[in-house]
């Protein structure tokens, strides 16, 4: 892989910074999960606003783009991982993303961190990481530690693993950029400034949600949104992660009319979302999308 711009792994004794743009922390917040880092030999440093509540519901913008800045510009931190929440888009616009691409290093978190890694990678071309943010190291799990592991330790993986079967919507082959992540943030910066894209590339979108925020119909409506952008035209597939405990066929309908509609492969899977499983996926890496065997390659 080494056309893409990566960050360097991690080696022992490295330093992971923690920030909130998402979301307001309460003090004390992933203790557990610093300790399980720590025992496996990095250092953290927390951020100066991790526990902000400036604006109530999370710090001030200006404190919490100056805890990622700062974290950027930090020699030191090789790793920036942080939590989801609400309101990750109101800082992109201070995100300093020459000083990002002149500083590669690791960032990984998912749910509402879905606007800041896409618009890291999509304005620096530095390969992020949607899948892991502290809150996954407070139960360690075998199956979420091979994709830390093997995305942050001993890069690159060849291929995402199922941890369980997986269940073809639509049919086909697609290959092209991983973009993508939590549905609703990735919807909304659709046509924004923090998300250029390159209209002559393919892309494969990865996207999750859950039922515990949204219902079938408004997932519909977010595709939709998804669906009626400039950058639907270069879409090659969709893998859908997590949303339920149980099978829902009303998701799985919605799925299936997207993957009909745009002539694309649609898998459903429960490797990466709000559930259990929190692999890891690659955004700005080239994949293959085979829904006649259900697997994922990475290129």
């Amino acid at each position: 892989m080494s056309e893409y711009k990566m960050a360097p792994p991690l080696q022992p004794g490295d330093t992971i910074g923690i920030i909130s743009p998402c979301s307001r922390l309460e003090n004390g917040t992933f203790e557990a999960a610093f300790e399980t880092l720590r025992s496996r030999g990095y250092r953290i440093k927390k951020s100066r606003y991790l526990y902000s509540g400036t604006n109530g519901y999370a710090g001030s913008e200006e404190e919490r783009a100056a805890d990622l800045n700062e974290m950027v510009l930090d020699d030191e931190v090789k790793m920036v991982l942080f939590t989801g929440g609400y309101v990750s888009n109101e800082i992109l616009p201070m995100i300093d993303y020459a000083a990002a691409a002149a500083h590669p290093k690791l960032y990984s978190s998912y749910s509402d961190g879905t606007s800041i890694l896409n618009a890291i990678w999509a304005k620096t071309g530095l390969v992020t990481y949607y899948g892991q943010d502290p809150g996954v190291f407070c139960e360690p799990d075998a199956y979420n530690d091979r994709y830390f592991d093997g995305w942050f330790v001993h890069p690159p993986m060849q291929e995402l693993a199922p941890r369980v079967p997986r269940q073809v919507l639509s049919g086909g082959t697609g290959e092209g950029v991983i973009v993508g992540g939590y549905t609703l943030n990735f919807a909304m910066m659709m046509g924004g400034d923090f998300f250029p894209f390159d209209e002559s590339e393919d892309y494969l979108l990865i996207l999750e949600d859950h039922e515990a925020f949204n219902t079938p119909a408004e997932v519909s409506a977010l595709l939709s949104h998804i669906g009626q952008s400039r950058l639907m035209k270069r879409v090659r597939g969709l893998l859908f992660g997590d949303y339920s405990d149980r099978p829902n066929e009303e998701l799985n309908g919605v799925l299936r009319r997207f993957g009909s509609r745009y002539g694309i492969p649609v898998v459903y899977c429960r490797d990466f979302g709000h559930g259990r499983s929190h692999a890891v996926l690659p955004i700005g890496v080239r994949a293959r999308l085979d829904a006649g065997s259900g697997t994922l390659r990475f290129l």
